[in-house]
């Protein structure tokens, strides 16, 4: 490919709605351009990376007997009723109406579809395990899409399913999926990429894993222990926590001016923050009662444990109205001496592990202490939930070892779930057993981001002046760079090598331009081919080239007649070193 023929212009200044590494570059370096919010066209260079991420995907499905289809985007509303999503889901599912009045749908993903077709495709013990898999098109209407192809609208994205007789069989394909996706973001090239546990959100089941790509740029915050090697999703992440009993005291109200924060509070008190209890208002829905969180006063509330937890599909915090609409006082909320039977209570272990706390008194600037949640609530009130919704923190010991725990960042680039009977109970998919008895097949599911993997690879290599892609998905091998082009010398040699690299089967990118060396230069980096063959007067005289690999700063000079061979050995060494054998 000549450089003055490649769709796709560098951009030398930084877009203004760019804030990510991935973002910049791929704009800058002409990979991407923006349709609307969320929604991209890929151009010819980024096309050329994800069809070699897709490629890595499909070999690894391949290799653990997947079988790939491809089902429809668009789908219609009885699908998703049967599984019960269609009103569970919010705006993120895009509804509309065809020009019959059918209601159909845009798929986010396709597990209502394949179980759909799999009810005539998949019906006898003896086919499983079996597993298909697709790289389609999916549309979410994101309400944050950020950071260019991190967070997006519209994406392509590799979805595989699997059907089991038994949760023993599902546990054994599960894994062999896991180590699937650790070959393939290792040959992807995507450094520090781990697998931590993750919440199950909407695709429910029983247990899921995310695989993150450890960056500060992530929007995923990660739970890790140096010692043992236990990772978590924040959402799922356990910690222990150290509380604190005492012998107890009455309950009693004290006035505190001014004081509505847990710190304002603790300070006025003189005592530290765990000896504190805050109430959080939220509510998930018109006509539903108010949920009622009490937590220490020095945690934070995980909303996906709550939800979790309570059985939630959505929350938000609570009005003023509604809160003064139970009893209670917003800033100085409190359990006692409110309207418990509007509300759903539940209650963090830390309140049921502590004493002698400093609560709201639900009246403004007072508060009480000595609070006993046991004492002062649930003797009088039965109806509660109590359950670990806290949010792990740095320096939380592990749960495994009791290390201090370490808070870190992530890009989610793929997941796995073991969806159990979700989706095949609900939407009556059965099979016969060897005793020709109907029973109901368990699943599990599989996804991996293709355009987010190729920013991700970005955010965990790149330099000052771009990207420096991985051998396996760069766009190009060679990026060939003739200097002083319109010498006929140099001219004649460049043009000699593009032809002889073409016919020996290299991926070329010929600089064909007249420019000069730092704008040719600066073109390259963007580009961020792995190896670079610089042609130039100076090298010629020494019936040599300049050979440089993307993000190194020395270079090597390489006889004409060698260059070839040099280069086939240096790209075969590249890809050696992402030839996962794990």
């Amino acid at each position: 490919m000549r450089l003055s023929k490649l769709i796709g212009r560098r951009i030398k200044e930084k877009p203004k709605d760019a804030e990510l590494v991935s973002h910049i570059y791929l704009q800058r370096g002409g990979y991407v351009r923006q349709v609307s919010t969320g929604i991209f066209t890929l151009l010819p260079l980024a096309k050329r990376i994800t069809a070699k991420i897709e490629k890595i995907i499909r070999e690894e499905m391949n290799a653990v007997d997947g079988q790939e289809c491809l089902m429809p985007v668009v789908l219609p509303r009885e699908l998703w009723e049967e599984s019960g999503r269609y009103q569970a889901v919010g705006k993120e599912l895009v509804r509309f109406k065809d020009r019959n009045g059918k209601d159909l749908l845009l798929g986010m993903t396709h597990e209502e579809a394949v179980v759909h077709f799999a009810r005539t495709e998949v019906n006898s013990y003896k086919q499983m395990p079996i597993m298909t898999y697709q790289i389609q098109t999916k549309f979410r209407d994101e309400p944050r899409s950020r950071g260019g192809l991190i967070r997006v609208r519209e994406f392509t994205m590799k979805d595989a399913y699997s059907w089991h007789t038994t949760q023993e069989c599902l546990e054994t394909y599960y894994q062999k999926v896991h180590k699937a996706y650790e070959k393939i973001f290792f040959r992807a090239g995507l450094s520090n990429c781990i697998s931590v546990e993750s919440d199950t959100g909407m695709m429910g089941g029983a247990k899921a894993h995310e695989f993150m790509a450890v960056c500060d740029a992530g929007e995923d915050t990660l739970i890790l222990c140096p010692k043992c090697g236990y990772k978590a999703n924040k959402e799922v992440a356990k910690a222990i926590v150290q509380y604190h009993k005492e012998a107890e005291q009455p309950l009693a109200e004290i006035h505190t001016p001014n004081c509505k924060t847990i710190e304002e509070v603790a300070a006025f008190v003189k005592v530290p923050e765990h000896k504190t209890a805050k109430a959080v208002c939220l509510r998930s829905g018109d006509n539903e009662p108010l949920i009622f969180v009490v937590i220490r006063g020095d945690l934070e509330v995980n909303e996906a444990k709550l939800r979790k937890a309570a059985q939630l599909k959505n929350i938000e915090m609570a009005s003023e109205f509604e809160i003064r609409n139970i009893g209670a006082e917003p800033g100085y909320a409190a359990p006692m001496d409110i309207d418990l039977n509007k509300v759903k209570l539940v209650i963090d272990k830390s309140i049921i592990e502590s004493n002698n706390l400093v609560c709201g008194a639900n009246r403004v600037d007072y508060h009480r202490t000595g609070f006993n949640f046991m004492r002062d609530v649930a003797s009088k009130h039965s109806q509660y939930i109590v359950a670990d919704i806290a949010s792990v923190r740095e320096g939380d010991l592990c749960v495994e070892c009791s290390t201090p725990l370490q808070v870190r960042r992530g890009i989610e680039v793929g997941n796995i779930f073991q969806l159990g009977t979700k989706y095949t109970a609900s939407m009556a998919h059965t099979y016969l057993d060897e005793n020709s008895k109907e029973q109901i097949p368990l699943m599990g599911c599989y996804g991996i981001g293709v355009g987010r993997l190729m920013a991700s690879v970005i955010e965990n290599q790149h330099d000052n002046y771009g990207p420096i892609w991985p051998i396996s998905i760069a766009p190009f091998e060679v990026h060939l760079n003739a200097l002083t082009y319109s010498d006929e010398k140099v001219k004649t040699a460049a043009e000699s090598l593009y032809a002889s690299f073409i016919s020996q089967g290299l991926e070329v990118l010929f600089d064909d331009s007249d420019g000069k060396p730092g704008s040719q230069f600066a073109d390259a980096d963007l580009i961020g081919v792995p190896f670079r063959v610089i042609v130039s007067l100076k090298t010629l005289e020494q019936n040599s080239v300049e050979l440089k690999i993307r993000g190194q700063k020395t270079s090597e000079i390489v006889a004409l007649d060698a260059i070839i061979p040099t280069l086939k050995s240096r790209i075969a060494e590249a890809h050696q070193k992402l030839s996962c054998s794990c």
